[in-house]
């Protein structure tokens, strides 16, 4: 039955609602019957689903609805049956009628509390519900950003108190979500910010500004400072007030700790440059300058102000000493090349105000993080003492200290412009090789301060009795060479040679005690008897040695039949050959002690011949045979093996010394030798560390790279290494620090006149400062004096070696100073 249009009366009810407001009212409203059949439907239907109210009111629920709705709100259907109201939210309708709605299911209940029939009442809530979830969602993507965020995120109160954290920031401060929000982030910031944080936050609550961001410091919760940049923005509500804000975090502690240790090295940086004695220049790419320490301001005349954007080329001026030319800038070449560029010997800067300072400097490329060029960086120093310097060190590197002669390297050089000229001139020339006949029984007997007067009275001698031209040369302890550039064949030598020793023996200076100096000599003839300066040299040597055998006091001209081994030589090598076979080798020690507590610190190994304690030959005459016939390599094994030997007795003894032992230039170019001195060095259960391998200059620098990763191989198994005699060979001192080197022996030639001779004794003070600098261990030999030891002490000398500390000597004597000390 359908109801009239002005009331709707349920079976067996009252009145209920008027018609039209039912009919009209936005919402799907029916009454269905307890036989499940719909009683009322009002017009809503019509519009919403396109239900005609009439044709559906008598039918069963199961008739007009569609068994997927029925599905989704039959439950609540059977329950308003069962008398209990019930709710239904969510889609009901298929196809285009599809609704989101919200359904009240109310029974009706008769005077009996019997049901008799149910209400349903639906809104559509289609569109609230796309926009609560469209919400939802939303929510969900800015909890997920929230708390998934890599920084620090928390939803503020205008006071200053968290509603909520991510988990970022409860990791950067070491607290939990519970407790941060129970605090405020004033609670968190540390006491030097609080005052600019409340600053700024009081300006967004009275609207002045709607983010701010300061970096400042919140404290963990073991009490660390964490730097963090703190960025805020305020939420308002719609009455313009602050409602919220949202903090976010970024913990820049890890920033700032390198901002820190840059801000240290910038800092050592400007005191070093302000505080070292070299001149700094610093430019861009296009060479101008970017800085000046003070030292570059007082070398230039331009104050640090002046000169930054400048050319380089107006503030740093080069010419060259000799020619007066203008240096090209070696910046230049640093920075297009990316290497380090160093500056001739011979520069000298022009300072602004027109005076000339000699310089010497290295420019290097400046980088960036990446490894790009971003500028150039020079450094150099005025060498105005230091060229004096060098040039006396160049003198002694081409004279003999003792008697101011040129030494070997002069003589070869000379040597060779001789035979050149007088291969043009068709002249002959002369070589006279002069040994002193028994000199070393001066030394022993009567002093190394006799021998040394013997030796520069004969230099004297010598010179005195020669030409102009004519050159002499000391090249050995007992051993001179005259150079003759222009001679009558063998008839001139001859007379000269006769000369010589006529004069030298009426001389008071032949007589020192009660001996009288002779020497024999060897005579070579250019070009009868050679034609290149090695085999004049050779040969004159050779027939040194006949004159020698022949019983020495006499001269003695080369002949073709002494091109063979000479006898004396012959002998030797067959002689060691047997000594080494039999044990006829040994090792002395000589001591090294502290420059400053004069204790024993180590021992140099020095080899000897001796048959009954009593030398068969002296090293001087054996060693040089051992390198010509190839003996030194297995002599050289054999000082290795014992060298280490006893340095392993000594340190189980609980005296842990360092040897030093010499190696010759065949043993160190030897392709075994390296795993020699492992062997020697397993066998005798020797720490590495208290071996070390002396080498001369002239071997490390003869094979260049190749010596320097043959030390390094050295120095990797943990031997250290020392440059012996310094100073007497290629004295460079640029080179040092391209190889390994751990000490420098200073050469005894140095040390003799150090206390007398200024000069010697600004040198060697140099190299004892130089060494240091490289972080070398300075070793000095030949000290016999107590004025001698005292001033290599006070220039900071680390180690003395001499006469004035003992002898060299047999291990077991060694040893007893040992346990004496």
């Amino acid at each position: 039955m359908q109801p009239s249009d002005r009331e709707f009366v349920p079976a067996g009810g009252e009145a209920q609602w008027p018609a039209h407001v039912i009919q009209g009212a936005p919402a799907l409203i029916t009454y269905i019957g307890r036989d499940r059949r719909f009683r009322f439907i009002n017009a809503t239907h019509k519009a919403w689903l396109g239900l005609d109210p009439e044709r559906i009111v008598g039918r069963s629920v199961d008739e007009v609805l569609d068994p997927w709705s029925i599905e989704q709100a039959g439950a609540c259907l059977e329950k308003a049956f069962g008398g209990e109201p019930a709710v239904y939210e969510g889609e009901l309708f298929p196809g285009t009628a599809r609704r989101y709605v919200h359904g009240n299911f109310q029974p009706d209940l008769d005077e009996h509390g019997q049901v008799r029939g149910v209400f349903t009442v639906f809104l559509d809530v289609t569109e609230r519900h796309a926009l609560e979830t469209q919400l939802r969602e939303s929510e969900q993507r800015l909890h997920g950003a929230f708390q998934h965020a890599p920084i620090g995120m928390a939803l503020v109160t205008p006071g200053g108190h968290m509603l909520r954290v991510n988990d970022a920031l409860c990791q950067m401060l070491g607290y939990d979500e519970r407790e941060l929000l129970s605090m405020s982030l004033v609670d968190l910031t540390h006491t030097d910010d609080i005052a600019a944080s409340r600053e700024l936050s009081q300006l967004l609550r009275e609207g002045v500004r709607d983010t701010y961001q300061l970096e400042k410091r919140y404290l963990h919760r073991d009490g660390h400072p964490v730097h963090v940049l703190l960025s805020v923005s305020v939420v308002r509500g719609v009455d313009g007030a602050p409602f919220q804000a949202v903090a976010q975090i970024l913990d820049i502690s890890q920033r700032k700790a390198y901002e820190e240790a840059l801000f240290r090295e910038r800092e050592l940086a400007e005191v070093t440059l302000r505080s070292i004695g070299d001149a700094v220049i610093t430019t861009d790419l296009l060479h101008r300058v970017t800085s000046l320490n003070p030292i570059a301001e007082a070398m230039t005349g331009w104050s640090h102000a002046e000169a930054v954007g400048k050319p380089m080329s107006e503030v740093f001026r080069l010419i060259d000493s000799r020619t007066r030319e203008p240096l090209h800038n070696p910046l230049q070449d640093a920075i297009a090349r990316d290497a380090i560029v160093e500056l001739k010997g011979n520069a000298v800067l022009i300072h602004r105000n027109g005076f000339e300072t000699p310089i010497e400097d290295s420019a290097a490329s400046i980088h960036d993080h990446a490894g790009s060029v971003i500028g150039g960086v020079l450094v150099f120093h005025d060498v105005s003492e230091m060229r004096a310097l060098a040039l006396k060190m160049a003198h002694l590197a081409q004279h003999d200290t003792l008697t101011g002669l040129p030494n070997r390297s002069v003589l070869q050089s000379r040597l060779e412009q001789v035979l050149a000229a007088t291969l043009r001139r068709h002249n002959q020339a002369a070589l006279l090789h002069i040994d002193l006949d028994h000199f070393k029984q001066v030394n022993d007997v009567l002093g190394h301060a006799a021998g040394d007067d013997m030796l520069r009275a004969f230099a004297i001698h010598l010179r005195d009795h020669l030409r102009s031209e004519d050159t002499v040369s000391r090249v050995g302890g007992d051993e001179f060479v005259v150079l003759l550039s222009h001679v009558d064949g063998r008839n001139g030598a001859s007379q000269l040679c006769e000369k010589l020793t006529r004069t030298w023996l009426a001389s008071p200076a032949s007589r020192v005690g009660d001996f009288t100096m002779h020497f024999s000599v060897g005579i070579s003839v250019y070009p009868d008897d050679a034609q290149d300066a090695e085999s004049m040299l050779r040969n004159a040597d050779i027939a040194a040695y006949e004159v020698k055998m022949q019983g020495r006091g006499d001269y003695r001209f080369f002949t073709p039949s002494m091109s063979e081994r000479p006898a004396a030589r012959l002998r030797i090598e067959q002689d060691l050959r047997k000594a080494l076979r039999h044990g006829d080798l040994k090792l002395h020690y000589q001591p090294k002690v502290d420059a400053r507590s004069n204790a024993i610190v180590g021992a140099e190994a020095l080899l000897r011949w001796q048959v009954d304690g009593r030398d068969v030959y002296m090293p001087d005459q054996f060693i040089p045979v051992a390198e010509e016939s190839g003996l030194i390599v297995p002599i050289g094994e054999w000082v290795l093996r014992e060298a280490c030997r006893q340095a392993g007795v000594w340190h189980r003894a609980g005296h842990p010394i360092v040897v030093a032992v010499n190696v010759s230039a065949p043993q160190f170019q030897h392709q075994g030798f390296h795993a020699t001195l492992r062997a020697a060095l397993q066998d005798a259960h020797v720490p590495p560390q208290l071996i070390e391998l002396e080498l001369t200059e002239r071997m490390v620098m003869s094979a260049g790279d190749q010596s320097r990763a043959l030390m390094q191989h050295i120095k990797d198994v943990g031997v250290s290494l020392a440059l012996d005699d310094f100073g007497t060979g290629y004295c460079s001192l640029s080179y040092l620090k391209y190889f390994p080197i751990d000490a420098l022996k200073i050469d005894r030639t140095f040390v003799r006149d150090i206390a007398s001779d200024a000069d010697n004794a600004a040198i060697t003070d140099a190299i004892i400062t130089m060494a240091h600098g490289l972080d070398m261990t300075v070793v000095a030999e030949g000290v016999e004096t107590l004025a001698q030891a005292e001033h290599l002490r006070r220039a900071g000398c680390s180690l003395l070696q001499g006469f004035l500390f003992g002898h060299a000597m047999p291990a077991e004597d060694f040893e007893r100073q040992l346990s004496i000390a």
